[in-house]
């Protein structure tokens, strides 16, 4: 009955068998799995404490204990009870896997990783052990790593709904939204209600911009699964970016009723909310905050909720000190080393010859599209400068398209042959994606600010392209990116003050290398001058895009289109002077920090 999933059946049976032989310690094992089922956990664990006054060394029944102790959030406790079934039985592959999955629960995700090794070295075609391998993995930014357990497990198990699930999570991070899709659409042929195959298809129609078609993708996950929290989350941050804020707090409400540990939504909400010392959501999140058996990735998330719910109520301390704990835990998530970077630049440095050897020479009546690439350090005025552009009636924006990244980022660090074939396949691929989302117009921005890594090859591949680099003050950009939780994971300099420092630098370094080779292809714009001298600037934006003036260019605030940037908020009011200075209130608890940007 256990297996039919008829779980009464199954424990009035188990109740029966123990009334004729109260010392069966299985029958009282099979109980405590099935009335956990009902989320009865009390009462599983009572059974299973029977099972082990009757066997003590019944390494299956300390298993099952820890599944029990993992649902109720208690942790270490769970890791305590698998070790002891362990103890007793050395070679207990699902004990092992239990425990990894416990450990990726807490954020120890090289521990996980090794204990998922150990389940697999004794049961090389456990399925479910690569699924969740593939988790971790991708945890620590190892994405291609990640898909080749998700792989595995679908060679061991090819009905493996959920791996489908997740491989296609890890291809819409790396911007195969095309082959994600086709992983989402697997999971539905094998599982047609899974609900969170609807919710992930949603979460990529909204990266294409078709909006209202992922709202109506939410809704049937919704319809499917009426308490998924995590499906009116992702309804919330697409009323965010359309501006809708009186519902997109109402959406992230629903979902927090549902869920009310749900950190993301927590930090989501706060982000859209003027908070005061008495707000009860600011209440609850610092009673939430408090609780034992947090994971890190909570941690982190509440963390940067407190930092804007403190300083929105003055206190800058508290605001600082959970900014600090926030960026700290983010940091160690992301497994981030500023090494990383610096060889990075060293490579795109060395490949730019290369790539100017093979630039394609393409007239411009020729070509079907006229990119314009928007760069610079992420907060430094790109998204206010895509709504200038994208209000003009010839313009559409695009928003940040990974695509650059995706299909040329080999090329731009010569680990894949650079010749005019490779940079005409790279063009093809970019132009092909860009037809997607042009609206039928031929002049599309490409607001991705860390393309401006890739100069070289933007150059190369697109000699019709336009570049805009924004530039804003050191300090006020360096602290944005401090301050921000950015749900990409490329931007793991952001979360050290010293990294982003020394990032800005590597930035600059390499900007003033790309302007001594590429000058007359990079249209400088400065954000504070943008502010003070709004109309001249984007009277001169326009004319570098060889556009006619629309006044519709001087209220970028009006513009209906969404936006999905951290930047979201700013974008939807008026231009305004004196947003660069907002970092001086934190200068008493920077220790200097920034010193070296202000001389």
């Amino acid at each position: 009955y256990k297996e039919m999933e008829e779980y009464n059946m199954a424990i009035s049976k188990y109740k029966k068998a123990i009334k004729l032989n109260p010392e069966y310690h299985e029958a009282y094992n099979n109980l405590g799995v099935a009335i956990g089922k009902y989320i009865q956990y009390n009462e599983a664990l009572e059974a299973y404490n029977k099972a082990l006054s009757i066997k003590p060394d019944f390494a299956e029944t300390y298993n099952n204990m820890g599944i029990a102790l993992q649902d109720q959030a208690k942790l270490n406790e769970a890791i305590e009870s698998f070790n002891i079934a362990l103890s007793i039985k050395p070679n207990y592959a699902d004990a092992y896997y239990n425990k990894g999955v416990v450990l990726q629960d807490q954020g120890k995700l090289d521990n996980a990783l090794e204990t998922f090794n150990k389940a697999l070295s004794i049961k090389p075609d456990f399925a479910e052990t690569y699924n969740n391998m593939g988790i971790a993995l991708e945890g620590q930014c190892r994405q291609e790593e990640a898909i080749e357990a998700y792989k595995k497990a679908l060679s061991l198990k090819p009905d493996f709904a959920k791996a489908y699930i997740n491989m296609g999570n890890v291809l819409k991070d790396q911007g195969k939204l095309e082959e994600a899709i086709e992983s989402y659409n697997k999971a539905l042929s094998l599982k047609p209600d899974y609900a969170e195959a609807y919710n992930n298809m949603g979460n990529i129609l909204t990266d294409q911009g078709k909006l209202e078609e992922a709202i109506e993708t939410y809704n049937k996950a919704l319809s499917l699964k009426p308490d998924y929290a995590e499906a009116y989350n992702n309804m919330g941050n697409i009323l965010t970016d359309q501006g809708k804020l009186e519902e997109a707090i109402e959406t992230y409400n629903k979902a927090l009723s549902l869920k009310p540990d749900y950190a993301t939504a927590h930090r989501n909400l706060s982000l859209i909310k003027k908070y005061s010392i008495e707000d009860e959501h600011f209440i609850q999140v610092k009673e939430h905050y408090t609780i034992r058996g947090l994971n890190e990735d909570e941690k982190c998330n509440l963390s940067f909720a407190l930092a804007k719910m403190y300083e929105d109520i003055g206190d800058l301390n508290q605001a600082f000190n959970h900014l600090c704990k926030g960026n700290a835990l983010r940091k160690k998530l992301l497994n981030y080393t500023i090494k990383i970077d610096k060889s990075l630049f060293n490579c795109l440095k060395k490949t730019q010859p290369f790539l100017l050897e093979s630039s394609l020479e393409i007239k411009k009546s020729y070509s079907r599209f006229s990119p314009v690439f928007i760069v610079g350090m992420p907060r430094s005025g790109t998204t206010l400068v895509e709504q200038i552009i994208s209000s003009h009636s010839e313009v559409t924006g695009a928003g940040e398209l990974k695509y650059t990244a995706q299909y040329g980022g080999e090329l731009a660090i010569n680990s894949a042959p650079i010749n005019t074939v490779a940079i005409s396949d790279f063009r093809k691929k970019y132009f092909y994606e860009l037809s997607k989302v042009s609206n039928g117009k031929s002049i599309i921005t490409d607001k991705m600010p860390q393309n401006f890594r890739f100069i070289p090859l933007i150059c190369a591949a697109f000699p019709e392209a336009k570049i805009i680099h924004v530039q804003r003050d050191a300090a006020a950009t360096c602290w944005s990116n401090y301050k921000h939780y950015f749900t990409s994971k490329i931007l793991g300099y952001c979360y050290d003050l010293t990294d982003v420092v020394e990032y800005y630098n590597l930035y600059k370094d390499l900007m003033s290398f790309w302007q001594s080779e590429y000058s007359d292809r990079i249209f400088n714009l400065n954000y504070e001058t943008l502010t003070t001298d709004q109309e001249n600037q984007s009277r001169k934006l326009i004319k570098y895009l060889e556009l006619n003036w629309e006044k519709a260019c001087l209220s970028p605030e009006k513009n209906k289109r969404s936006v999905r940037s951290a930047s979201q908020q700013q974008v939807r009011k008026k231009v305004y002077k004196g947003s660069s200075n907002a970092w001086f209130m934190y200068e008493p608890y920077l220790n200097g920090a920034f010193d070296s940007l202000l001389s």
